[in-house]
């Protein structure tokens, strides 16, 4: 029994003499969504061996045929093949990683092929026009539709650009002003004013230009023209412009708030002078993204502001027409280059809505750089 004992202890010794010795290594969390080399090949492989097969089915084997078809079977296999492939080699838990970072790449790649097609099919059916200058500095009048050396868009692109100036003239202080009530204010109001606002994002555009053609134009007597039509370009602008200037104002840091109250301003000081300064970057991208919902209206323009050929500066007087209407009434005629001029204004309007785009994520990453 002794002896035993002996043994016993000494192999307990021996034991934890040899794990102090080699201590176990610390645990390191699991990279699941790290992909190495191996695991692109095999992505690849899978969609290379899975576009063989489906084609030899789809196009020798079974009585199918059309493009759509093929791709939706190509895409089935493909993941169907590369789920085996993960499985076998991973396991359940990185297999569930990998197949949904598949699909959601898939998608925002079918998602980005469909805008640059839509935009290049945009600038290549109007590159004819887009080649003269004529069609920048001319309005729409000419002898011979079919001759791209006449005629313009300089009309739509002047009356474009009062009807945004005048809207957003309107616009914006009333949505900034909302968005200060709801924000700095609150009550009861507030949230009824929030839930109104919320409301009309989804307000279609010919209601709102039905409202001031109803309200404006056969009530008060107000005359067709671009002022008419800057109103209902500023009620399709508001809703979004104080949404977004509300969710600007109230990630404002309340210890900047806190800090005026206590150094004795008022409250419309500390608004006016620490609240509206520091939201301006977030300000200015909440009118660029108002802008780019307002200039591509057509129903509210047409509506409110009638349609013109010609070259009408004052926009409290006459008809006016801007870049939507004008597109909409050429690509409706039978001329190939009447299409081509509605494809040319298209690819202005278009280029015009990226720029504010763009110019909105600028103002948006220096804003963001600005707190980091």
């Amino acid at each position: 029994m002794t002896a035993l004992a002996t043994k016993e202890t000494e192999t307990t010794v021996t034991v934890g003499e040899e794990e102090r010795a080699e201590p176990s290594a610390p645990d390191e969390p699991r990279r699941v969504a790290t992909a190495d080399t191996d695991d692109r090949i095999s992505q690849i492989g899978c969609a290379a061996g899975s576009l063989g097969l489906v084609w030899v089915l789809y196009y020798r084997v079974l009585p199918t045929e059309g493009l759509l078809g093929f791709v939706l079977c190509w895409y089935a296999a493909f993941l169907a093949m590369y789920v085996l492939v993960t499985l076998q080699r991973h396991g359940r838990v990185v297999l569930a990683d990998r197949l949904a970072a598949t699909v959601i790449r898939s998608g925002a790649v079918v998602v980005g092929a469909a805008l640059l097609t839509v935009i290049a099919s945009t600038f290549w059916r109007g590159r004819e026009a887009l080649s003269h200058w004529n069609f920048y500095t001319e309005p729409l009048v000419f002898d011979d539709s079919s001759d791209l050396t006449q005629g313009g868009m300089l009309h739509a692109v002047i009356g474009t650009l009062e009807m945004m100036l005048l809207s957003i003239a309107v616009a914006l202080p009333l949505g900034v002003a909302c968005a200060v009530f709801m924000s700095e204010v609150g009550g009861r109001l507030s949230k009824w004013v929030r839930t109104i606002v919320e409301a009309m994002t989804a307000l279609p555009s010919i209601c709102a230009g039905l409202f001031i053609l109803i309200a404006g134009i056969l009530l008060l007597g107000m005359e067709q023209s671009g002022f008419a039509a800057s109103l209902a370009l500023a009620v399709m602008m508001l809703p979004i412009i104080t949404r977004a200037s509300d969710v600007v104002l109230r990630l404002v840091p309340g210890g900047l708030r806190e800090a005026s109250l206590a150094l004795g301003a008022s409250q419309w000081r500390t608004v006016w002078h620490v609240v509206l300064p520091t939201a301006r970057p977030g300000l200015a991208t909440a009118l660029i993204i108002g802008v780019a919902r307002g200039v591509g209206e057509t129903s509210p323009v047409v509506l409110t502001a009638g349609y013109s050929n010609f070259v009408n500066a004052n926009p409290f007087s006459g008809w006016q027409t801007s870049l939507p209407p004008f597109i909409y009434n050429n690509a409706r005629l039978p001329e190939e280059e009447m299409i081509a001029r509605a494809f040319g204004a298209a690819s202005a309007l278009l280029a015009l809505v990226l720029v504010l785009f763009t110019v909105s994520r600028i103002v948006a990453s220096h804003r963001k750089g600005g707190r980091s």
